[in-house]
């Protein structure tokens, strides 16, 4: 594998490490600016609102752009937005800082596999884009625990301090490494792409993508206030738990490939989505535990991302059937959608959080996933019914 693919791995490592570090540190920051959690929850739903933007319209304004300069253009809005976030005077520019780095992730996704692709021969291909990816999940393992262990031992600030410094090594790496002459794919029309978000087969696949996602981030996003009010566990201790979290996570998205692609995407969501609902349902009791809130959350992880290789396969599927010329488009989107499942969640956890208690977080949280589970069974009915029609 060429050594650029190593650039966009650690770019890849840097973003994950940004996007998902700021669960640890939610109680930190909301003491440290003297606002609420949910306040401080919205940190997590207005970077994902940043991604789900940046996802489908940069993309579509940049398409014509010279992929490298792109990449290193996201790289160092990603580098600005992190150290604006080190040195934020208030909260309200910690929330331009996540945003501005919000729309660098969703762009970064979605050009980064194109960029992966073509280094490389055809039938490496997957291989490459799986490694490029191994940068998301190695930050779950390892980013999230590091950068939560150093923002409660140096303060949150130290965090973002140290993310932008991985991601200008990550820039530097991709200025050096990635090659100028890379090859572009034709960009779908505007009217193609319009096309994307108008079938009914696509958009139901997005609401799954939205429920799935959200029902996981009602609860994720308070994790560390949970633990630490509701389970009794010291602030120190919320690295190790979110390591934990993150190897599990780390073997439920392999899981969760390998599933999909023996049963299909239905029946393998179908598996994780009933498995998410019963699992948040028993969090709500569980929590006030120390060990069975562990065990609770090791189980927890295997699921809430296993999701992932699922929904983006039955989403190329269903755009290969219904907008074949703007299948990029759609699978971009459905980044987008993940993202819109992180910022609802959050929004709806926050608002639980103020008027209910952290514990209704997790029972919430099962009854979305539920509904997930509704829209894949009703998903999949639908392709049965086209199979007989054909």
């Amino acid at each position: 594998m060429p050594l650029a693919l190593w650039a966009l791995t650690l770019s890849a490592f840097a973003i994950g490490t940004t996007e998902f570090v700021i669960v640890g540190l939610v109680p930190t920051i909301a003491n440290d600016f003297g606002v609420s959690l949910p306040s401080a929850g919205l940190l997590v739903s207005l970077y994902a609102v940043g991604v789900a933007i940046g996802a489908p319209v940069l993309t579509a304004l940049t398409g014509r752009w010279n992929r490298k300069i792109v990449l290193i253009s996201l790289m160092g809005l990603f580098v600005v937005g992190n150290l604006l976030a080190w040195q934020a005077p208030s909260y309200e520019t910690l929330i331009l800082a996540r945003i501005l780095t919000g729309l660098a992730h969703g762009v970064f996704f979605s050009i980064g596999s194109m960029i992966a692709t073509s280094l490389v021969s055809k039938d490496k291909e997957a291989s490459a884009i799986a490694i490029m990816f191994t940068g998301l999940t190695v930050a779950l393992v390892t980013g999230v625990p590091l950068g939560t262990w150093i923002g409660q031992h140096f303060g949150w600030r130290a965090t973002f301090l140290v993310v932008s410094l991985l991601g200008l090594i990550a820039l530097i790496g991709s200025a050096i490494l990635v090659p100028k002459n890379l090859k572009q794919s034709i960009p779908a029309t505007f009217k193609e792409q319009l096309q994307v978000i108008v079938k009914p087969r696509l958009l139901l696949v997005y609401l799954m993508t939205i429920l799935g996602y959200g029902g996981t981030f009602t609860a994720f996003t308070y994790l560390a206030p949970i633990l630490e009010q509701q389970t009794g566990y010291a602030p120190s201790a919320i690295g190790l738990i979110m390591l934990v979290y993150g190897v599990s996570v780390a073997v439920g998205n392999i899981w969760g490939g390998k599933l999909a692609d023996k049963r299909g995407p239905i029946s393998a969501l179908s598996i994780i989505f009933s498995a998410l609902t019963i699992i948040l349902l028993v969090f709500t009791f569980t929590m006030e535990s120390k060990i069975a809130a562990v065990l609770t959350i090791l189980i927890w992880g295997a699921f809430a991302f296993g999701n992932v290789p699922g929904l983006q396969l039955y989403v190329v599927k269903q755009a290969k059937k219904h907008t074949p010329n703007a299948v990029d488009v759609a699978s971009g989107l459905n980044i987008a959608a993940f993202n819109i499942g992180i910022a609802l969640g959050s929004i709806i956890g926050g608002s639980v959080v103020e008027s209910m208690t952290l514990q209704d977080t997790a029972w919430i949280g099962a009854a979305i996933s539920a509904l997930a589970l509704i829209a894949t069974r009703y998903s999949g009915m639908l392709d049965k019914r086209e199979v007989q029609q054909a």
